[in-house]
């Protein structure tokens, strides 16, 4: 009874964050070029599907989110960190479709490489920027505050911001915002419509052919394994995909490729320079075993390829050791019901990675251009 009454006066205590709190130049850590967010309480929600109705609620957390063991999800009903429409439940509730669960805990978001986000361009109505790589655009799964969008609102007050495309969370460059829905919905009219030319350059394995090659495979993506095929044999698999690309410098090893995607599937130009027997040279994701030789010992360059219990990577190449201080909590409080604490960043996640050698470089449409500056590795 007494230790009841302690877990529920310390969950009294915490001020829950939602998404509507916005994200605070405070909110981040940098240590040894990594940059970490200050783990925060925060409150998910989500409404009781229909293959969820009639189970416990202990057993549809154990069963639908493996992250944790069965003993937390147990304490955290108990002490009303996890509650159904509101309210504190028994551990032995059966919850019913369409309920609202509310899951009260201890955010860790995952560690990004600590790179401004330069703004290029400033409109009233469009933002540019220059995206480092390792960070997402928007948030999505355990990111929220360590996003493009979460860093230019903390750092420079910008909201509301909608971002027009897409960029993998590896892949740097040019990231194009619009500041308002309307002006958003014009650049997706445009897109859709096919009057937005995109460039990327890459460097891939190998000496690049001089000649201008256009690879047209169809693109299917497995979101299972999180990866894409380029169906050159059967063209009844996936989506239509259309890419072209020109050399432009090469010093044997290496080549530095011009990429102008026709259509935007997902990996598109990844899976296409290794279609061409030319990937990226970093991109451990999809360069062939017979090539990795011929690079240079690559890097993680996805997150599906990126779990292992090597160093993190700076952003300049610097390996910052595993004891980076992630034991070190002075700079944060430690819930005693967390199963990340005290580590910053949550477990899986002190990996090896770096930026994927692919960088977003212009972006035209119907009386617009916006560009973005090479990058360092560009210059063979």
């Amino acid at each position: 009874m007494m230790k009841r009454k302690r877990e529920e006066k310390e969950c009294m205590d915490i001020v829950w964050q939602t998404p509507a709190n916005p994200p605070l130049p405070q909110d981040y850590i940098v240590r040894n070029g990594i940059r970490f967010v200050r783990p925060y309480y925060f409150e998910f929600i989500a409404h009781v599907k229909n293959r969820w109705a009639g189970k416990t609620i202990v057993d549809l957390f154990a069963e639908e989110f493996k992250g944790r063991p069965y003993e937390y999800y147990v304490s955290a009903v108990k002490c009303g960190r996890i509650q159904v429409d509101g309210e504190m439940v028994p551990v032995s509730y059966v919850v019913k479709s369409s309920q609202k669960i509310s899951h009260f805990l201890h955010r860790h978001e995952p560690p990004v490489m600590a790179c401004d986000v330069p703004i290029l361009h400033k409109e009233p109505d469009v933002l540019t920027v220059c995206k480092p790589a390792s960070v997402p655009v928007h948030p999505c799964g355990q990111y929220r505050k360590n996003t493009v969008v979460g860093i230019l609102q903390a750092e420079h007050g910008l909201a509301p911001l909608f971002p027009v495309h897409r960029l993998d969370r590896l892949v740097s460059g040019l990231l194009i915002i619009a500041r308002n829905a309307t002006k958003a919905d014009s650049f997706r009219q445009e897109i859709e419509a096919g009057l937005v030319k995109k460039q990327y350059i890459a460097k891939v394995v190998g000496e690049f052919p001089e000649d201008e090659i256009i690879v047209d495979a169809n693109i299917d993506y497995n979101a299972r394994e999180g990866r894409s095929t380029a169906e050159v044999r059967d063209s009844t698999k996936g989506k239509v995909a259309s890419t072209k690309f020109t050399r432009i410098s090469s010093n044997g090893t290496h080549s530095i490729v011009l990429c102008e995607p026709v259509t935007g599937r997902t990996h598109q130009i990844r899976v296409h320079l290794q279609s061409s027997g030319h990937p990226i040279a970093n991109d451990m994701l999809y360069i062939s075993e017979q090539t990795v030789d011929r690079s240079i010992n690559g890097s993680t360059a996805d997150r599906s390829a990126c779990i292992s219990d090597a160093s993190l990577t700076s952003n300049f190449g610097e390996k910052v050791p595993k004891d980076y201080q992630e034991n070190s909590n002075e700079d944060f409080r430690i819930d005693p019901m967390c199963t990340n604490c005290p580590n910053l960043a949550p477990k899986g996640y002190d990996t090896d990675e770096e930026g994927l050698w692919l960088h977003c470089m212009r972006y035209s449409g119907p009386g617009w251009t916006y560009e973005c500056p090479y990058p360092d590795w560009a210059k063979l």
